[in-house]
C-alpha cells in the first residue's frame, strides 16, 4: 500500500454548542482501498464526513488532500478538490432522468455559440456519457438512460448516485450508509459497486452500520468512540465482535501490536 494518504484528516474538532461532535480524530485513506468508518450513533462518523466533503467546517484540525493542506467552506470545495459524497438521503430529483441527474449541476453543454451564448445543453452529449459511465460500473440494471429517475427501485437510485460521483469524484468518493434502505439484493449490487470503485483505482470511504458488509468489502476499518477515532482494525485482524466490542467501549486495542485489552 502506498504509505502517503491521498486524504487525511488531523485532529479535527467540531462542537455544536455544548455537544462534541468530534474531539481531536484522526482518520488516513490511502490510494485504492476502502476505509469503513463504523461507531455507535453519536460516535461522530457524519461530522467527520461532512467535514471532509466541506458540508461543515471543523472548529479546530487540518484536513489534507494530496499531501496539501485545504480549507473548506462549502461542498463546492470540497467537489472541486476530487471529493465527491452520496449521503444517505440521495441528492437526486426524481423527474429527471438519469443522464439528467448524473450531470444535475454540472451540465453539459452543446459547442460552437448555441452553448457559449444561448447556453443549449448537450442532452444527447450527456446521455452518451452517462451510458459510459454506467457501462464502466458494470451496473446492469440500468437498461434505458433516458428512464426517469422516479421509476427506478431504491438499489437503482443508488446506483445512479453512486455513478454521478464516480464520473466527477477525481479523488475520493465517501458514502454515507449506501444500502441502509435496501433490500439484500440491492445492497449486493451496491457492496459489487464498491469494489468495482477500489478496482478501478478510486478509494472509498464507506460509512456503515452493517457489521457483515463492513468485512466484505473493506480493506480496513476505522472505529470511532465518542467523537475520537478509537481504533484502526482490518477483517484479518480483528472479528466483528472485537469492532463492536471497542465502539462500546468494552476493549480497546494496544497501538503497538494491535491486541485487545478489557476495560475494567
Amino acid at each position: 500500500m502506498n504509505k502517503s494518504p491521498i486524504l487525511q484528516a488531523v485532529g479535527l474538532t467540531k462542537s455544536y454548542g455544548r455537544v462534541v461532535a468530534l474531539d481531536g480524530s484522526d482518520l488516513e485513506l490511502f490510494p485504492g482501498e476502502v476505509l469503513a468508518v463504523v461507531g455507535d450513533n453519536g460516535a461522530g462518523k457524519s461530522t467527520m464526513i461532512k467535514c471532509l466533503s466541506g458540508a461543515e467546517v471543523a472548529d479546530e484540525g487540518q484536513i489534507i488532500v494530496d499531501g496539501q493542506q485545504v480549507s473548506f467552506k462549502r461542498p463546492q470545495d470540497g467537489r472541486h478538490a476530487g471529493i465527491e459524497t452520496v449521503y444517505q438521503t440521495l441528492a437526486v430529483a426524481p423527474a429527471l432522468d438519469i443522464a439528467s441527474n448524473l450531470f444535475l449541476g454540472r451540465e453539459m453543454r452543446k459547442k460552437g455559440p448555441l452553448g457559449s451564448i444561448l447556453r443549449m445543453t448537450d442532452n444527447s452529449g450527456m446521455r452518451k456519457a452517462a451510458k459510459e459511465h454506467i457501462a464502466a460500473l458494470g451496473i446492469g440494471t440500468i437498461q434505458n438512460i433516458t428512464q426517469a429517475v422516479e421509476t427506478l427501485s431504491g438499489g437503482q437510485r443508488q446506483a445512479v448516485a453512486v455513478a454521478r460521483a464516480a464520473a466527477f469524484g477525481q479523488k475520493v468518493i465517501i458514502l454515507d450508509e449506501p444500502t441502509a434502505a435496501l433490500g439484500v439484493r440491492e445492497s449486493r449490487q451496491v457492496l459489487k459497486l464498491i469494489e468495482s470503485l477500489r478496482d478501478r483505482g478510486m478509494p472509498v470511504i464507506l460509512i456503515s452500520h452493517n457489521m457483515p458488509q463492513v468485512f466484505e468489502v473493506a480493506d480496513r476499518i476505522q472505529v470511532q468512540r465518542l467523537g475520537k477515532r478509537a481504533a484502526v482494525v482490518t477483517p484479518k485482524s480483528h472479528s466483528m465482535n472485537d469492532v463492536v466490542a471497542i465502539m462500546t467501549g468494552a476493549m480497546t486495542v494496544d497501538k503497538k501490536d494491535q491486541t485487545l485489552k478489557s476495560v475494567r
